[in-house]
């Protein structure tokens, strides 16, 4: 068995997305050979509902598939096949925009006026970029959750823990997504195949992974592009790229921490990507935005 160093440590990025959301965003953009199979991660967290009320009101998706999870508040979404529904604390939906969607989500606070949820997109390969749009709701009371004797609990919502395997099924790229609590002061090994990338993102508490330690992991503060001095931990709004290997481990802080630990086979594809829709040529993606300008965007009316 062989641990996975850390490939980097970095902080999600405050931005705006929708008709005005305020929410950092883990990575989106970028590099998608280092996240292959998954494009973006944004962390929806706040608690002042005039910077999230105004949602994401109808936009159009292609070549796709968005995995929404709340924790905190509510979702509710709306689709161009007819589909209505709410998400709330606890609940997943893995929608599969394949051929093309159009929809809108408009995030609703608990009564505190908190909201709370991450939404992460992951690539489809060519052969189903025009599959037909599907969606798996899953609430939260399908979802298992696995305790081990050392306190750990990890709520298994893709890919398997422990002999547990989650509720969504049938992903090309066959995802594992976990969401991971590890108590004060334990340490935890967790497996991951060696041939997919691997990511953690932290949003409670705080940890080391083994191997974030300087010069191999520098945490960047990527507010301003600034840096910060190297560190040895990585806390709330941290993303941990793991390089190969087919074991993650953590030491969990004196808080605890916990964290979505994803995974997933690279599709080695071309990508070619504009906003809410992905391809793989340049030639597909004009000819997704024409016929969104034509009417004929959508082929499963």
């Amino acid at each position: 068995m062989s641990i996975r160093p850390v490939k980097s440590l970095s902080r999600s990025m405050p931005t705006v997305e929708g008709a005005g959301v305020r929410l950092r965003r883990a990575f989106g953009f970028g590099d998608t050979e280092v996240f292959d199979p998954f494009l973006l991660l944004d962390d929806f967290r706040n608690d002042r509902p005039e910077d999230y009320l105004a949602g994401f009101p109808w936009h159009p998706h292609r070549g796709i598939e968005t995995i929404t999870y709340v924790l905190a508040g509510t979702v509710e979404h709306g689709d161009s096949l007819g589909n209505r529904g709410s998400l709330g604390a606890g609940d997943v939906q893995w929608m599969t925009a394949g051929s093309g969607i159009l929809h809108q989500e408009m995030p609703k606070g608990d009564g505190a006026g908190r909201m709370h949820g991450f939404q992460l997109w992951a690539n489809l390969p060519s052969s189903l970029k025009m599959t037909t749009p599907r969606y798996q709701d899953v609430p939260a009371s399908a979802i298992p959750e696995v305790t081990d004797d050392d306190g750990t609990r990890v709520r298994v919502i893709c890919g398997g823990f422990r002999g547990v395997t989650g509720p969504v099924d049938g992903i090309a790229a066959e995802p594992s997504y976990l969401d991971v609590w590890v108590p004060p002061g334990q340490r935890k090994t967790l497996g991951i195949e060696t041939t997919r990338h691997a990511f953690a993102y932290v949003f409670a508490g705080s940890g080391r992974f083994a191997g974030a330690s300087p010069p191999q992991a520098v945490l960047t503060d990527r507010i301003g592009g600034g840096a910060s001095a190297p560190v040895r931990e990585a806390d709330d709004h941290s993303l941990v790229v793991f390089d190969r290997g087919d074991e993650v481990t953590v030491q969990a802080g004196g808080e605890g921490i916990r964290f979505l630990l994803v995974s997933g086979q690279p599709l080695e594809e071309p990508v070619a990507w504009s906003g809410p829709i992905v391809m793989n040529t340049q030639d597909e993606l004009r000819q997704a935005w024409a016929e969104l300008s034509d009417g004929t965007f959508l082929k499963n009316r």
